[in-house]
């Protein structure tokens, strides 16, 4: 089973809703992770935005990157472009992408609608890709 760690700025709201398309659209075929270059808190409306789809993210929690170790993982998805930060063993995994997504924080709420329906697609050619 591959091993996927999405990271963020803040692990708030975008790398959040991509781990919580990732456990349910991957569920028994990928393992997922979602960290920030610093930890933050689980945004309220990306739990909001993800509970009218029917997806639960109110049990993650945000984490530093640093706390993990990047040979744990077998692909690395940055969501905000900010793959230029991230420590050189991170960028080097067998897969990595930058998938530069806007970010919702402090956004009306259609944004943040917007942002998880881009993820959710990407998200699913990602498990598709890796299964």
């Amino acid at each position: 089973m591959k091993r996927v760690m999405f990271v963020c700025k803040r692990n708030s709201c975008r790398s959040q809703m991509a781990e919580g398309f990732a456990r349910t659209l991957g569920k028994d075929k990928i393992s997922v992770t979602s960290s920030g270059l610093e930890a933050s808190r689980v945004h309220p409306t990306a739990v909001e935005v993800m509970s009218e789809i029917g997806i639960d993210i109110t049990d993650q929690t945000s984490k530093q990157l640093s706390d993990f170790k990047a040979e744990n993982y077998d692909a690395v998805i940055s969501l905000c472009g900010c793959g230029v930060n991230l420590p050189e063993a991170w960028v080097l995994r067998d897969v990595f992408e930058d998938w530069q997504l806007d970010d919702p924080d402090g956004q009306p709420v259609e944004t943040f609608h917007r942002v998880r329906d881009e993820i959710k697609e990407r998200v699913a050619k990602l498990v598709e890709t890796l299964s």
